[in-house]
């Protein structure tokens, strides 16, 4: 029992590379114990979908870098987001294909992978999908797939503001409005920027698209809700009728391998409009 209680105690560390980072030690013990199961997988299996199915169960929990009062370096495998699951898969995968497989290493690599120039603060999360693509290519840890076209037929021009224009939503901007102004700039310079997209319509089982979407690729579901770029993000996993979609869900509350086409199930949400590829280098 004291193991347990020990176990589930929150710690926020003092470093000089990631300024506050805050996590239980239940997460730091499962994740040097990923690193090292990873570090066995290296070379006979996709990194990405090994570790993605280690989080298959995890209870979806919204807004869990929302917490604090200031910006730290949330580490949390217990409760996941889309994103946050994402961050911690690709986390992981990069660590492993770099032979590092400390938590020192994990935390260094999530700050690069979360924060812009991996400069831990509110204003320089990478808030918007498009952003923390454009980050992470520019920081050699991804690669956007933007063709051939077909199937990438459809093009989405950044037209993005929902941050600054709904700061209600968003209690760091409530508490510190100072920050509004760089968010809103950070908008000011995606918006006009465009992008190549695969339509839903064109999600298909067909050999162009098995050539466009790898397993283990991140897809960007691309959206036209006002004012935002994506709604929502998981992993490409190729089954025998087709693509799916390896995700945190907000409908089933869990980390789950979508038993339903990812074609299906976009076209039941009227606002999603097709994906961006994303592969991991």
């Amino acid at each position: 029992m004291k193991k347990a209680i020990i176990a589930c105690l929150l710690l926020v560390v003092t470093s000089p590379l990631w300024a506050k980072a805050q996590y239980t030690t239940a997460d730091s013990i499962k994740v040097v114990k990923l690193l090292q199961e990873g570090k066995k997988q290296k070379g006979k299996q996709d990194l990405v979908l090994f570790f993605a199915r280690k989080f298959l169960g995890i209870p979806y929990v919204a807004s869990t870098l929302e917490n604090n009062t200031d910006e730290q370096l949330v580490i949390n495998l217990r409760q996941l987001d889309c994103t946050t699951f994402v961050e911690n898969v690709l986390t992981l995968t990069l660590c492993t294909k770099n032979g590092q497989t400390t938590f020192d290493d994990f935390c260094n690599q999530l700050r690069k992978i979360r924060y812009r120039n991996g400069k831990v603060g509110y204003p320089t999360r990478l808030h918007y999908f498009s952003e923390w693509i454009s980050d992470n290519t520019q920081m050699g840890f991804v690669e956007e797939t933007q063709a051939p076209n077909p199937p990438f037929s459809a093009v989405q021009t950044l037209q993005i503001n929902f941050m600054s224009t709904h700061v209600d939503k968003y209690p760091m901007l409530v508490r510190t409005p100072a920050f509004i102004k760089p968010i809103a700039q950070m908008e000011s310079e995606l918006n006009g920027q465009t992008c190549r997209y695969i339509p839903k319509a064109g999600i298909l089982n067909n050999a162009a698209c098995k050539q466009a979407v790898k397993d283990g690729n991140i897809l960007a579901l691309v959206t036209s809700r006002q004012g935002l770029d994506t709604s929502h993000v998981g992993f490409a996993i190729w089954k025998k009728d087709g693509l799916h979609l390896f995700h945190a869900s907000s409908l089933q509350k869990k980390v789950v391998e979508d038993k339903s086409l990812l074609r299906n199930y976009m076209m039941k949400q009227k606002s999603q409009l097709g994906v961006r590829v994303v592969k991991v280098k």
